[in-house]
Parts: structure tokens; C-alpha cells; sequence
């Protein structure tokens, strides 16, 4: 086992967007990163010293307690946990299928949970540890055809209100980041799953090109990743770090919308944005 000075931070989902960014500004100010993601060979070239990479799919035990164990017994601690692996299931929830929907919940409310559930004995023995769970303001803010995924991050939401009380006995802290509009390739993947989740004979066809809008919606005016990872950093390296942090474009405005805009207002915009006002029943 090695002796590290360093605080140890282990990150999920590395291969592109905010966890590379996040793994490349951690090790930039001088933290022992581990960088993972489900392939290996994505995140290769991050490899250097001080900055290690690992495979690990958030959803595979197998893998989870593999690199763990890789790590107590490398450094003998986990000192920080950055949950970032996620994807983003668009569509009509009424029409989305049960496994996309199952899939969706499975990586980002089962899968940090379940880490969080490995590693917080760690932390209690260590008698410290910081896990930060990176939100969305789509889990403030609700939009047409993402309902899957805004579902997802308000349930990650309220499991890191529930953790930050429970383990603050034991000198761990639990962060939220209620994160904005990120460059990253959250959009791409979103649209590469559209032909999981739409059907040829959808009551919303009329509208397809709003759905397929909504996938990329977050990479309009979106933040920088390196200025996005810079500010994050800087925040978690703080002796008091604040338990629900705001970052990235729109991230602020629209929790005014959903704390100040009346419903059916809300309603309306939201319609009329994502062209539902241009559907109408068959009975009609």
C-alpha cells in the first residue's frame, strides 16, 4: 500500500464531458484521482501519474467491488466519491418502454445509491468523506419528454437530503450539484436512444422534431466543461463546502421558474414550447 498525502477521489463516468473534465481539474490541483467508465479504452489517454484509470460500469457489482478493493488496497482510502455516470432517456413517457424506464432509474438513482452504499462503511471508519452526487435542474424543473430522466435526478435529489442528514454524525458530508446547461455528450446519446424509446405509430409523430429538440435542448448556450469542472473543484476544495451547489447556465433561472411561475402558466409555456398545443385528440 502506498502512503498518499492527496486526498483520494474516485469519479464515475469519465469518458467524456463533465467526469473527464472533472478527473483532468481534481488531478490539476493536485488530488489522486481515479478516473472510471464502462470502457476501459475511453479513458486511456487519461492515464498519467497521480491520475489512475479503472473500468467500471455502475451498474455490474462485480466491477464496483473490484475497484474498490483495487483502491483500499492501493492507497488504503476513499476520501471523496464524484457520482457523474448518467444518460438521459427522452420521449413521451407515456410510450416509452419499461425497460428504457428501468435502465434510466438503474443508473442514475440505483447506481450512486448503491456505491454510496459501499463506501460510506470506508468513510465512517476513516472517521471522515465527502460524496457529491452530480443533480440536474431537470430534477427541479420538469420538461415535456424527458420525464424518465428529470424523474431520475429529483430522486437523486432527495436521497442526498436524506444521506447529508443521516451520516453528518459521522463527519460525512454529502453534496448536491444542481448542474445546468454542461457541454457534453449527454444530447448525442440522448438522440442515438431515441429509436429505443419512440415507435413508429406515436400518438406524438406530429411532433417528433420537438422531441428530438429536447435531447439537445441542455447544449444550447451551455457552459464549458473545463470552466464547469474549474468552478466545482474549487468548491469541493474548500474546508466548509455548501451541501447544494448551483452551477452552469440556466441552472438558477429555472429554479425562479418552477418556485415563482404559476402552473398553468408553466403549463402553457411548456406546451406551446415543445409543440403539444399543436396536437389534438382523435375524437376531436
Amino acid at each position: 500500500m502506498s502512503t498518499i498525502d492527496a486526498t483520494v477521489v474516485l469519479i464515475t463516468g469519465c469518458s467524456s464531458g463533465i467526469g473527464r473534465a472533472l478527473a483532468l481539474e481534481f488531478h490539476r490541483q493536485n488530488f489522486y484521482v481515479y478516473a472510471t467508465a464502462r470502457k476501459l479504452d475511453a479513458i486511456a489517454s487519461l492515464q498519467q501519474p497521480g491520475l489512475n484509470i479503472a473500468q467500471l460500469d455502475v451498474t455490474n457489482q462485480t466491477q464496483i467491488n473490484t475497484v474498490i478493493q483495487a483502491i483500499l488496497e492501493q492507497v488504503g482510502r476513499i476520501d471523496m466519491i464524484i457520482n457523474n455516470a448518467g444518460f438521459a432517456a427522452v420521449g413521451p413517457l407515456v410510450e416509452m418502454p419499461q425497460r428504457e424506464i428501468q435502465a434510466q432509474f438503474s443508473t442514475n438513482v440505483f447506481a450512486p445509491l448503491n456505491l454510496i452504499q459501499q463506501v460510506a462503511p470506508i468513510m465512517i471508519r476513516q472517521g471522515s468523506g465527502t460524496i457529491v452526487n452530480i443533480g440536474s435542474v431537470s430534477g427541479i424543473l420538469v420538461t415535456p419528454f424527458a420525464g424518465a430522466y428529470c424523474a431520475s435526478k429529483a430522486s437523486l435529489h432527495a436521497i442526498s437530503e436524506a444521506l447529508r442528514v443521516e451520516l453528518s454524525p459521522f463527519n460525512i458530508q454529502v453534496v448536491l450539484v444542481q448542474t445546468g446547461a454542461i457541454e457534453s455528450n449527454i444530447g448525442h446519446a440522448a438522440t442515438d436512444r431515441l429509436t429505443q424509446t419512440l415507435t413508429a405509430n406515436s400518438h406524438y409523430q406530429a411532433i417528433m422534431h420537438k422531441i428530438r429538440e429536447r435531447a439537445v435542448s441542455s447544449q444550447k448556450n451551455a457552459t464549458a466543461t473545463e470552466d464547469y469542472a474549474r468552478q466545482l473543484v474549487a468548491q469541493l476544495s474548500r474546508k466548509n463546502i455548501a451541501a447544494w451547489i448551483v452551477l452552469g447556465h440556466h441552472s438558477r433561472w429555472f429554479t425562479v421558474l418552477r418556485r415563482w411561475l404559476p402552473q398553468k402558466l408553466r403549463d402553457q409555456i411548456l406546451s406551446t414550447k415543445f409543440g403539444l398545443t399543436q396536437l389534438r385528440s382523435p375524437s376531436s
